[in-house]
């Protein structure tokens, strides 16, 4: 069920007005609603996939159990991995399985060997990424004994299947999430608006900058062979702000539609593209990824301690597979290796957390040095983009070919100067609210109540004309 849909747009209120007015009294029964309706949100999409989450809650259940009364450490280790296992392995087969065969036969025919493999007819199970990391989450904070297992399996099913976020994140921690649901919740007005109000702004970024832009994108990413190469920027700036308004939009969404229901989600982007730095970038884009590969794979690893071999390596293995982590293609991976190129000089001479405010902050506008930093960082990240939008590396390869090539200084043949505009004013507004959990979360209170209500019908109103595109979020297929 898609956020921008028809369907959602009728699920939310009878799940909402059921949760308050027929659950509110009962925290079990609010519990149990919010499983069952979770439950019909994925299995709107495929019901039959509803078994693999359902086997993952029961099994990390149990697991959590085992870890409360179990005190040997040989038989805590076994009880880790099984529920790694039986989660990794889950994401293994229907993610990278013809992956990994391909590669493999593809390798022994370098030797003269052919090896005979036909690949399977595999698909992928919307968000199974985002849900296997947060039912892990569970399991490693349990066995490290940073959390105590929960006896609820109620409040425990809500924390793995919790529809706001269930198939494209944030990607909750058992810590913050899970003690939520033991928690007697009351409605509150201003909470329940100020989410209503960035659900306003998760779907203006997803329809009208995220669709628009894609529309371009997709005309030329998927004809960049008879493009010129002021196209091609234009074509990789296109995607830049479509993936950004996209993912962005869809965790405004999430966040907003959790706040509806009383929980509090972790802000998962902080306007990014103001980054100094690549650093600040990935300190600021999809944080509760990178916050989870940075507590379960970077630092157990040994971080940035050590010497100079363990940080270049440390850098490469999470930028590797948070790269490998979206998609079984090299183009990821290669998107991932650019950005640990990026990271390393930073880390190397010790200013990876050199800008860890907000840019300019209490000021009105950056300065020289400031702008001429995020300028950087911007192209930094719009040129490792291509690889990530790229169908491969070879398209991938030809399409930078074609930036820098002597076309780059001809009129651009594709897009349009119509959603120029509306990229400006959403980075304007970005830039005001970059404070702020989200854009236009403060922006008005000053204003006069009248011109108040216009800004938000505007947002309404644009957002209606431009939502039949129905294109759907670009995270469902990680």
């Amino acid at each position: 069920m898609l956020f921008n849909s028809l369907d959602f747009a009728i699920f939310l209120p009878i799940v909402f007005l059921l949760y308050w007015f027929v659950a509110q009294k009962n925290l079990k029964l609010q519990n149990a609603l919010i499983v069952l309706a979770s439950y019909v949100f994925y299995g709107w999409w495929d019901w039959r996939f509803l078994s693999l989450i359902i086997f993952s809650t029961v099994v990390d259940y149990l697991v959590g159990q085992k870890l409360r009364v179990e005190e040997k450490q040989s038989k805590r280790k076994v009880l880790l991995w099984t529920s790694i296992i039986v989660n990794l392995g889950f994401l293994g087969f229907f993610k990278y399985y013809n992956f990994f065969l391909e590669n493999f036969v593809d390798a022994f025919s370098l030797f003269g060997m052919q090896i005979n493999a036909n690949s399977l007819n595999i698909i992928l199970p919307v968000g199974i990424s985002f849900y296997t990391f947060q039912t892990l989450s569970y399991t490693i904070d349990v066995y490290k004994k940073k959390l105590e297992p929960t006896k609820d399996f109620i409040a425990f099913s809500a924390f793995v299947c919790f529809f706001p976020q269930l198939v494209a994140g944030p990607i909750e921690r058992a810590t913050n999430l899970l003690p939520q649901f033991y928690k007697k919740r009351t409605f509150e007005y201003h909470k329940a608006v100020d989410g209503m109000r960035q659900i306003l702004w998760g779907l203006f970024k997803k329809v009208v900058i995220a669709d628009n832009c894609a529309e371009f994108a997709n005309q030329i990413f998927n004809n960049s062979a008879d493009m010129n190469g002021s196209t091609l920027v234009l074509g990789a700036i296109f995607f830049t702000f479509q993936i950004y308004g996209d993912f962005s939009g869809y965790s405004d969404i999430a966040i907003g539609t959790s706040r509806l229901f009383g929980f509090d989600l972790k802000q998962n982007f902080a306007t990014p593209y103001f980054s100094r730095d690549i650093a600040e970038f990935w300190r600021r884009w999809h944080i509760s990824l990178s916050t989870w590969f940075r507590d379960y794979l970077y630092i157990p690893l040994g971080g940035s301690r050590g010497g100079t071999w363990m940080k270049v390596r440390n850098t490469f293995a999470i930028f590797l597979v948070s790269g490998f982590w979206h998609g079984a293609n090299w183009t990821f991976i290669i998107w991932g290796a650019l950005n640990a190129i990026y990271f390393l000089p930073l880390l190397l001479t010790n200013n990876n957390r050199k800008n860890l405010g907000v840019v300019a902050e209490g000021k009105l506008l950056p300065s020289f040095r400031e702008l001429f930093a995020m300028l950087i960082t911007f192209i930094l990240t719009v040129f490792a983009w291509i690889f990530f939008r790229a169908e491969n590396l070879s398209h991938a390869f030809s399409y930078v070919g074609g930036i820098f090539s002597e076309t780059i200084f001809q009129y651009p043949t594709a897009g349009s100067k119509k959603i120029l505009l509306p990229i400006f004013l959403f980075m304007i507004i970005e830039w005001f609210g970059r404070e702020n959990d989200f854009g236009i979360q403060n922006i008005g209170f000053k204003w006069n109540r009248i011109y108040r209500l216009l800004f938000y019908y505007i947002l309404i109103i644009l957002i209606y004309f431009n939502s039949g595109k129905g294109q759907e979020f670009i995270y469902f297929q990680f």
